[in-house]
């Protein structure tokens, strides 16, 4: 007996074409996409349609879309935070390096220049220690300069970039610090118009306050300035 095309499909005849049709999210989503007035056909959808929430059990579409807006708000107000903290930072920042640098310009001596780089690394930029060797021999006497050979230093650590973030070895540590040191530093090469000067070591108690993502525009323009005052000073 041939089936009547006009007769409406009976229940499990649905359940089986569908089962066919191997309904998928991809499917659906697709189709709505496709057939955006669908909603305008099946108004009734929007409001009857309930949603399990987590916190709330079950919620309509309206519901979980204005509680979707206000996380999307509440994250945009978090992000507007962060940067409005990170710019204070930097304004800050860029005060104490404008003013170590007029420091650093009015000295006349080597010994006065790495003094003053001490005390500004030290107290102005709260860190914990810094270190300064130099390739060639001097008879310039400070507690900040590094009597061992720091060579190799440079080569493994610096001999693509000119800084490094992070931890060092004990052994190394030792050979720019003199001792174990906790936390994290910054080894930053010093060179003046290609003429290699020396190594400048900076550390932290903060193991994160050195970190491989930091920004070196700061950074950079400090290393310039100290170069060149120290080629001036020292040859």
């Amino acid at each position: 007996m041939k089936q009547d095309k006009n007769k409406p499909m009976q229940s499990n005849e649905s359940e089986m074409l569908l089962n066919d049709i191997n309904l998928t999210d991809e499917l659906v989503v697709a189709y709505l996409q496709d057939h955006p007035e669908f909603f305008n056909r099946q108004a009734e959808v929007v409001t009857g349609l309930r949603l399990p929430d987590q916190h709330r059990g079950a919620v309509s579409l309206v519901e979980r879309q204005l509680s979707q807006q206000r996380q999307k708000i509440h994250n945009l107000e978090e992000e507007i935070t962060q940067l409005m903290v990170i710019a204070n930072q930097n304004e800050q920042l860029f005060v104490l390096y404008s003013d170590m640098y007029l420091r650093l310009l009015d000295c006349t001596t080597a010994e006065e220049l790495i003094d003053c780089l001490h005390v500004a690394t030290t107290q102005l930029l709260s860190l914990d220690a810094l270190k300064l060797w130099l390739v060639k021999p001097t008879t310039v006497n400070h507690s900040s300069i590094v009597s061992a050979d720091c060579a190799e230093i440079i080569e493994s650590r610096l001999s693509e970039e000119g800084y490094y973030f992070g931890r060092l070895q004990q052994s190394e540590q030792e050979l720019i610090f003199a001792e174990p040191t906790e936390g994290s530093v910054v080894l930053v090469r010093l060179t003046h118009h290609d003429e290699e000067i020396g190594l400048l070591a900076i550390s932290s108690r903060d193991a994160e306050h050195f970190d491989p993502r930091m920004d070196t525009l700061l950074l950079n323009q400090f290393k310039k300035l100290v170069a060149k005052l120290l080629h001036q000073q020292l040859y």
